[in-house]
């Protein structure tokens, strides 16, 4: 998919190619990389059926959907930043494993304040995120999270100075209703959102500068060797947050259901998701992978309701539904949503010639 994206990029203006190799950035940091992609090509039957590659993309999204219920419970016990310090830890030594040929070459002093920029912000990111998610449903977490798809491109914007398509300013619009939909309270018509529900937001906000920054340094530098870092300088960061805000490790994060979310976070929505999601994405398409991908929050929702207890009321349901129209005109290509709404066109028009 990030190897789709950069070439499509003779077809795009410059903020195009901003928020596509924010994207793609975004998809090396959650698997391997470009080179990867194109490893992934050589080694594997390009008669891979595209059925069982959308398959797998689905179970990725599906354990990246369930990890915002399992972080909640392993922050039962483990708080916030240490978790995050031992994800990020247990990448960078899985990045090296698998990568240090292209990773250690690529260290040089010219990445520094690239890694300290993609680093501060993956960091602002995921506590945001987390300490959010403290206190709210994992599945309003996850619908309020991918609005930065939405901003992203208002975040290239001030970064490249190259101004969002109508079409991303109509999305930021819609998702800002749905937003205010979820808000509602039950009964009533004010709004009240929580200390969690902004944090979350906030999270959101940083992330499309995160995924901003990611894309522009990537066409300097290596886009593992630039994931690799952004990774190390979080998980310092992660590190010294700990212990300077939160109690260090006791007994209690050895009992068996911490270790198995844990396990659950590291092995299945890290290592075996990025797996599949690397085999996916190089037999799918990159505008049929990206749609796949955003029901991450749907299954972050549905896993809310059977495992949490999560209770949905309508004016929720509507902001979901808003927010998730909102994520689909953001990654689709503009040219399939012209298309859509010419069929639809269409079809109303027969309706009333009978």
């Amino acid at each position: 998919m990030a190897a789709d994206i950069h070439a499509s990029m003779s077809k795009m203006n410059k903020g195009e190619k901003a928020v596509a190799h924010s994207f793609a950035a975004y998809l090396a940091s959650k698997g391997t990389g470009r080179r990867g992609f194109q490893g992934l090509r050589s080694r594997l039957s390009r008669n891979f059926p595209p059925n069982l590659a959308c398959l797998m993309l689905l179970c990725c999204a599906a354990l990246w959907g369930g990890s915002y219920l399992v972080a909640k419970i392993a922050m039962a016990a483990i708080t916030a930043q240490w978790l995050m310090a031992m994800r990020t830890g247990g990448a960078c030594l899985i990045m090296l494993l698998l990568f240090h040929r292209s990773i250690i070459p690529a260290l040089k002093k010219s990445m520094l304040v690239p890694a300290l920029i993609v680093g501060a912000t993956y960091w602002g990111t995921m506590v945001l995120q987390t300490k959010g998610l403290l206190t709210i449903d994992p599945g309003r977490s996850a619908f309020l999270t991918a609005s930065y798809c939405v901003l992203t491109p208002f975040a290239a914007w001030f970064a490249t100075k190259n101004r969002p398509h109508n079409i991303n300013i109509i999305a930021g619009v819609i998702c800002l209703i749905g937003v205010g939909f979820v808000s509602l309270k039950p009964g009533s018509f004010s709004l009240s959102l929580s200390l969690g529900d902004w944090l979350t937001i906030g999270c959101a906000v940083i992330f499309s500068f995160n995924l901003t920054y990611l894309g522009i340094y990537s066409k300097k530098f290596n886009a593992i060797a630039v994931t690799f870092v952004q990774f190390a300088v979080a998980c310092v960061l992660f590190l010294i947050g700990a212990l300077l805000t939160e109690p260090l490790p006791n007994a209690s994060w050895l009992e068996p259901k911490i270790v198995v979310s844990f396990l659950y976070l590291f092995i299945g929505a890290t290592t075996l998701a990025q797996l599949m999601q690397n085999i996916g994405l190089a037999h799918v398409s990159a505008s049929s992978a990206s749609v796949v991908m955003c029901t991450e929050s749907l299954f972050s929702e549905l896993f809310s309701i059977l495992f949490w207890g999560t209770a949905l009321t309508l004016t929720t349901l509507i902001g979901f539904a808003l927010i998730f129209m909102a994520v689909l005109m953001s990654i689709v290509d503009r040219s399939v949503i012209v298309n859509l709404f010419r069929r639809v066109e269409d079809w109303a028009h027969d309706r009333r010639k009978k």
